[in-house]
């Protein structure tokens, strides 16, 4: 008698999902980002302009996430339509993509919680790398004996993070302004070339604070109402970032003049310096930490998904879709672990991260189009939610990814050539993993 095939839970929710997204998105980003921003546009209402322009984008997005999502609630995310749209060679290039990106994240992330905590606890500071494993060890522990572990700690130290973001946000709106002589260029806004590559230079960079925002589509297969449980949770999660951004950036730039946000490499720092005095230093280590640890636990489930994926697919070997009865892909999560602390040893994810942008742009822009395509291919394939405005706002939004790609093809020529040069060798492996599996191989 055959061995039944163990299957992911369908346990999960909205409040996951919105975990999910809120955990996966805000980091220690949005403490360092405000000060670029602002070394960039002249004046405070054009910077909070600039963000809710770009989360505004990242709704449009959503929107047509969520139908692919609901379409097809497949674990892994994106490779699943991009695949059936056009292609398994496709799908297999962008499924690929996609894990690369997403699991050098980890080692970034503990080598940053290593250094938060050496700050904490200066005795510990020469043991960064150590203590960064340590963290890494603790939460793949965590997930080790099924979903709702790791569930239950993404929920908790999301609802943690949001909490002290706006202990922070309260604290600089009570405070007293820094008072100085207004700049001529906090006054006046000069529409001018300059000022548009600014802005788009702005966008760019707050763009990277919102990567993240997908992150519920990794999991559609495990939520028990994909149907009504995944649009919700894209724009209910979306929504709570980019008012948190907005509520973050309002309280940096009421509390400091431009001009001091500016200069400041850290300026949630020098903001929580102005309102809480000698006990910022301590509140933003501690900030900076939850909110790592939040985005830690989400990137040990994300890319054991991808994998686990692919490996159902035939396109990764087969036993990395195996899973326990806690609904742990758990040998695409050991796996993940290995590769993390790689990462960490040998300082790899430094190199993973100046690709990781184009790899993004390159997996979203196919999603959108892999939406389109499928409206044409497959019309009457159930669809529980449908894109606003379809096909003009999707066709919006894919025009703005590929945009935002060949800006980073151009400011980045390096990178654009590391992927293109991926991707081509990534079909002689395509070709022998898939004939091993026994998956049928389609050419370029």
């Amino acid at each position: 008698m055959a061995k039944a095939v163990i299957k992911l839970k369908k346990v999960l929710g909205v409040a996951f999902g919105i975990s999910i997204i809120v955990g996966s998105t805000i980091g220690a980003g949005i403490l360092r980002t405000p000060g670029s921003i602002a070394a960039l546009l002249p004046n405070k209402p054009l910077i909070l302009c600039c963000w809710l322009l770009t989360g505004l984008y990242i709704l449009l997005c959503a929107s047509s996430y969520a139908e692919l999502t609901s379409m097809m609630p497949k674990a892994g995310g994106a490779f699943n339509y991009i695949r059936r749209a056009f292609g398994n060679y496709v799908g297999f290039a962008a499924g690929w993509f996609d894990y690369i990106l997403n699991v050098g994240a980890p080692s970034f992330f503990c080598v940053v919680l290593g250094e938060y905590t050496g700050l904490l606890f200066p005795q510990v500071q020469a043991y960064g790398k150590l203590i960064g494993i340590g963290y890494l060890t603790f939460f793949t522990l965590l997930n080790l004996p099924g979903i709702k572990s790791g569930s239950t700690t993404q929920n908790i130290t999301s609802v943690l993070k949001v909490i002290l973001l706006l202990i922070l946000v309260a604290g600089c709106f009570f405070a007293k302004p820094v008072q100085i002589q207004r700049l001529s260029t906090e006054q006046t806004t000069v529409f001018s070339g300059a000022l548009v590559i600014a802005f788009f230079r702005a966008m760019q960079l707050i763009l990277s604070t919102y990567d993240g925002w997908m992150a519920v589509s990794f999991f559609a297969e495990e939520d028990e109402n994909p149907g009504k449980n995944i649009p919700r949770s894209y724009f209910i999660g979306a929504i709570t970032i980019i008012i948190l951004y907005l509520l973050i950036n309002g309280a940096v730039l009421y509390v400091l003049p431009l001009s001091e946000v500016a200069k400041s490499p850290l300026a949630a720092s020098a903001a929580a310096a102005v309102a809480f005095g000698r006990w910022s230093s301590t509140l933003i280590n501690i900030i900076a930490i939850f909110s790592i640890m939040s985005i830690l636990n989400a990137y040990m489930m994300i890319p054991s998904r991808i994998l686990f994926g692919l490996s159902r697919e035939g396109f990764f070997i087969k036993q990395g879709a195996m899973v326990n009865k806690g609904g742990t892909p758990y040998f695409a999560l050991i796996i993940c672990y290995v590769v993390t602390i790689i990462f960490i040893l040998y300082n790899t994810y430094e190199q993973l991260f100046s690709l990781a942008a184009v790899m993004l742009t390159v997996v979203t822009a196919f999603s959108f189009a892999s939406l389109l395509q499928l409206r044409k291919k497959e019309p009457g394939l159930y669809r529980p939610y449908r894109a606003w405005g379809y096909p003009y706002m999707t066709i919006l939004a894919l025009t703005v990814t590929v945009v935002l790609f060949i800006g980073f093809a151009i400011s980045d020529l390096r990178s654009f050539l590391m992927v293109s040069v991926l991707f081509i060798v990534s079909y002689p492996f395509y070709v022998v993993i898939t004939k091993l599996n026994g998956v049928k191989a389609e050419g370029l």
